[in-house]
């Protein structure tokens, strides 16, 4: 990942907020806590350039010299995520306008247009500086571009915007007449005879042209891997050889993560999990899993996340000692190779002063030092853990051009929101220990068993082909509810859904039926056992044609309509699951499904999670005791030896209230351990399955 040996810790360390007479003291204290890389310069822009083409590095040259000489790395960022004052009012035009003509004002971050000229090239110049003047500094070990794309700020509707989302539709349609083919303008009279009559899907009376604003999302997305391209082109022709990295923001809508991450050396993201919910530690592991995925399994690095409470959310709970170790060793549990902080020192002014960090307000004698410390040396014993790999049986197709096109106005039910969706989906794999593979259609599934489609309400004949090709070979594949739907101009498919997954599913959908808040649908499996529980939210009309019905709707007017179907072909099973399933439906279905392809998985106590790594020469098991009482779990890994304490490990393990065990023994070939997932470990290289859509 780095030329920094082991796992990265630390954080960002926004010294221009302090006296130069501190950075030598801070320093002394990361080297004490086991720090070994901070980001620096994330929000440094003023200070860099204090006025346009005056730029001042002394300060920058001082502080990375002081962090070198006591050992610390650098993560050395370029600045460009919130624009100084001059810039933005010698050229107001940089600073972003909202879908109701708002121009947002200077003061707080990221108050930039992502088309603006101005600020390209504003930004594109002082990245030049910075990697002619650092390319080579023996403390640079990774380039940070920007922070937190699309943070605050994913879209502007200003006049340059628009101009470049016309520049953006010319591209992908070369001629009026086929965008009004793409976009329906038929209806509602809104035919364009000319490329200047379009504008951003800004505030209107009604609802909005649902492919002119699906568009819009793809070109806002778009705008934004332009700034970043344009940084990443600098950086790449100064100091090839150093990593480059953008932080994201776990399962964030707004970007598509699949098209940033291709153009990463490394992919690095910002989690935030709450202890105050009590599924935090859940869905934080799924948006692990994803940024595992984004690099074809590679290792990922935690770039940002909390000591103990952040100071954004109404009430902000903090993280008990305990928890904040837990919750930072998952993140190495599900592949990331570091773990790093917002931030070092705790900021005295500004909007983030009541952030927690590694060194609180209150200095080395608080409790929260003491936390640092002890994480430092954790991370310095599971050392040999970095670089090594999760391996996952069980992928979940991820398409954020499907996500976007799901959530679009005037749909049957708003109810149907795609993280919802593959949350509740992705729960009972994590239950049973199962970390998930996210794929994009097309990619390859060499090592899948079961492939999960909670989704596909936007789906191409080339991703239905995909998933043929995949069922055909002898894969086993889920198809959630209201897929097949549109094709990706949303544009319904002829003979409605599922579209082109009809002959692969087996079925037709002759309506949909949502159902209102708080009702329930009930089922019955064929076997007359009421297995899958009830469905709430959604269901379907749906007529089997190859397929075989599993369950069946028991009452309402859907009585006796299949819910949940399966076809087998070829050399797999397609099963469709027309309806949102409960919870305890949804957790046998996925049984049923695990079991009939092959999946095996440990079992543990309720609330402990255990997570394998594999090296070159050994193999790790993370044992994360998310419960609040001590539990006993039985021996899942034959012969290990705890890194935490150095001792080996019985047929028992003892894990305290919130504690963890990292168990490690040489790797073997067919490894005899229950969590085995023999062939399924990503490897670089695999195709990435991207496309044009």
């Amino acid at each position: 990942m780095t030329r920094v040996p082991g796992l990265l810790f630390g954080g960002d360390y926004n010294a221009e907020q302090w006296p130069e007479e501190t950075w030598s003291e801070d320093a002394a204290l990361m080297r004490q806590a086991g720090v070994n890389l901070v980001t620096v310069g994330v929000f440094g822009w003023s200070r860099l350039e204090p006025a346009e083409g005056s730029y001042a590095f002394d300060w920058l040259d001082r502080l990375l010299n002081v962090l070198h000489e006591h050992g610390i790395a650098v993560d050395l960022a370029t600045a460009t995520a919130s624009p100084p004052a001059w810039l933005v009012r010698r050229y107001p035009e940089v600073l972003p306008v909202t879908a109701d003509g708002v121009r947002l004002e200077f003061g707080s971050r990221q108050h930039y247009c992502p088309s603006s000229p101005v600020f390209r090239q504003a930004a594109a110049r002082l990245v030049e500086r910075l990697a002619e003047r650092y390319h080579d500094h023996p403390a640079v070990a990774m380039w940070h571009i920007h922070n937190e794309y699309g943070d605050h700020v994913t879209e502007c509707f200003c006049p340059v915007s628009a101009a470049d989302f016309r520049s953006w539709l010319r591209r992908r349609y070369r001629t009026v007449d086929a965008l009004n083919a793409a976009w329906g303008t038929a209806f509602w009279s809104q035919h364009y005879s000319d490329w200047s009559h379009i504008e951003p899907p800004r505030t209107a009376p009604g609802p909005r042209n649902p492919t002119q604003q699906l568009d819009w999302q793809r070109f806002s997305s778009d705008a934004l891997l332009e700034c970043y391209r344009a940084e990443k082109s600098v950086l790449d022709r100064y100091s090839g050889a150093v990593p480059v990295t953008t932080n994201f923001m776990s399962m964030f809508r707004s970007l598509d993560y699949w098209a940033m991450a291709a153009e990463e050396d490394v992919v690095s993201d910002d989690a935030y999990p709450d202890p105050a919910d009590p599924q935090a530690h859940v869905h934080a592991a799924m948006n692990y899993d994803l940024m595992r995925s984004l690099r074809h399994g590679a290792p990922w690095l935690l770039m940002e996340h909390a000591a103990s409470a952040v100071s954004w959310r109404p009430v902000n709970v903090p993280k008990s000692a305990d928890l904040s170790r837990l919750w930072s060793l998952q993140t190495v549990a599900r592949g990331s190779d570091g773990v790093l902080f917002f931030q070092w020192r705790a900021s005295v002014a500004g909007a983030e002063k009541f952030h927690s960090a590694l060194l609180p307000h209150r200095g080395t004698a608080s409790q929260g030092w003491a936390r640092t410390t002890r994480l430092g040396a954790d991370l310095r014993r599971l050392a040999e853990v970095a670089d090594s790999r999760v391996p996952a049986e069980v992928a979940v197709v991820l398409d954020w051009h499907n996500w976007w096109a799901l959530e679009l106005d005037e749909h049957p039910s708003s109810r149907m929101r795609w993280l919802d969706i593959v949350r509740a989906w992705y729960e009972p794999l994590y239950a049973r220990n199962l970390p998930v593979r996210f794929v994009p259609p097309g990619a390859d599934l060499t090592g899948v068993r079961l492939l999960l489609a909670p989704n596909l309400y936007l789906c191409e004949p080339d991703t239905a082909h995909w998933l043929t090709r995949y069922v055909d070979g002898g894969g086993h594949l889920v198809v959630g509810p209201f897929s097949g739907v549109v094709d990706r101009d949303d544009r319904v498919h002829p003979g409605g859904a599922p579209g082109p997954l009809g002959d692969l599913l087996g079925v037709a959908v002759d309506e949909w039926w949502p159902l209102a808040d708080g009702a329930v649908a009930r089922l019955a499996a064929d076997d007359d056992q009421d297995r899958y529980r009830h469905a709430t939210t959604w269901a379907e009309w749906v007529e089997v044609r190859t397929a075989a019905p599993v369950a069946r709707y028991a009452d309402g007017e859907l009585a006796g309509v299949p819910a949940i179907t399966r076809n087998h072909r070829g050399g797999g099973t397609a099963w469709y699951v027309g309806c949102s399933l409960n919870s305890g439906g949804l957790d046998t279905l996925l049984a049923d499904c695990l079991g009939a392809a092959g999946v095996t998985h440990g079992e543990t106590p309720s609330g402990v999670e255990a997570v394998r790594r594999i090296g070159t020469d050994a193999e790790y098991l993370f044992l994360l005791n998310h419960n609040v009482e001590p539990v006993a779990v039985g021996q899942l890994f034959p012969a290990g030896v705890d890194l935490l304490t150095g001792r080996p490990s019985g047929t028992e393990i003892e894990l305290p209230a919130r504690g963890a065990a990292v168990l490690r023994r040489p790797l073997r070939t067919g490894s005899d351990s229950p969590l085995r997932t023999d062939g399924a470990v990503d490897r670089p290289g695999a195709g990435t399955g991207e496309r044009r859509i």
